[in-house]
């Protein structure tokens, strides 16, 4: 009989408990030094890259439809957001928004590598098979890390207002034009630009380094949310140029699959979300 996620409040019950179990869990190991039970890390080329991306390319040909219907949530979001945005006093946050809107990926992808997961085991696989990740033994430990991610999101608008405030600010803009005019023709504006973008940097590189490997390894394994993080620096540390060479890849693809109304994250979300998949499986023995 196929298994299905049953009443909504016994599964909400039996998820929050895991979720309390996993930050149990997190406590419990933060701090130790045993690395005995840690996942092998392994070695990465470009060329590794190149055939990730490949493979997820032909992941999202052979499910293609089922893929956009996932990923299509993905650009709705930012839309809204977007439009969020588009008050005076939310203006200077616009730019903080999309940029930051990617910090959430691994978070909106984890149905994609379910998806991947299932393919590679040769089963077939539909959209509905990204349901799956709610009967994941370590779907607990996926939503305190999806936690986790929210609240660097967070701490980044934050910080993106506070450089706008010390900049062009404290008032609002008077008008989208105006902000960019004076973001464009003005010291503070040049100023607000370099300082945003290294602090964006460093907010880019904390996520990558958290989540690059964490939760399709949380997904393929049961293990905590330390081990896995543990593991996915591990990866950037063994792999530095590989991995933020990675890193630039999916900024770049984003970037792209945004200019037209965010709609090219339509194909460009499950392409990295699958290649992503695959990029797990050679990182990590």
């Amino acid at each position: 009989m196929a298994k299905t996620i049953g009443n909504p409040i016994s599964w909400a019950a039996r998820n929050l408990g895991a979720t309390g179990e996993h930050v149990s869990d997190s406590v419990s190991q933060i701090g130790s030094s045993d690395t005995r039970e840690l996942p092998m890390v392994q070695t990465l080329t470009m060329q590794d890259l190149t055939d990730c991306l490949r493979a997820g390319y032909q992941d999202f040909l052979a499910i293609r439809a089922d893929a956009i219907f996932i990923a299509i949530v993905y650009p709705l979001a930012g839309l809204v957001l977007f439009g969020f945005s588009m008050q005076m006093d939310m203006i200077p946050l616009l730019a903080p928004l999309v940029a930051g809107f990617a910090l959430l990926g691994p978070v909106a992808a984890v149905g994609l590598y379910e998806i991947s997961r299932r393919r590679e085991q040769g089963a077939e696989v539909s959209w509905l098979d990204a349901f799956g990740v709610f009967r994941s033994p370590s779907f607990g430990a996926i939503l305190v890390l999806g936690f986790y991610l929210t609240m660097l999101f967070l701490i980044w608008l934050m910080m993106a207002q506070s450089v706008y405030v010390q900049t062009l600010g404290p008032e609002p803009p008077a008008s989208l034009t105006a902000f960019v005019r004076d973001t464009l023709t003005t010291p503070a504006g040049w100023t607000m630009i370099v300082v945003g973008t290294l602090v964006g940097f460093l907010f880019a590189l904390a996520a990558l380094a958290i989540s690059v490997v964490s939760f399709p390894l949380l997904l393929d394994r049961k293990v905590g949310v330390p081990v896995a993080v543990v593991t996915s620096v591990r990866v950037l540390r063994h792999n530095p140029v590989v991995i933020l060479s990675w890193g630039a890849i999916v900024v770049g693809l984003l970037v792209v699959g945004s200019i037209p109304l965010l709609l090219g994250l339509i194909v460009v979300v499950p392409v990295l979300g699958h290649a992503t998949w695959h990029l797990y499986r050679r990182a990590v023995a």
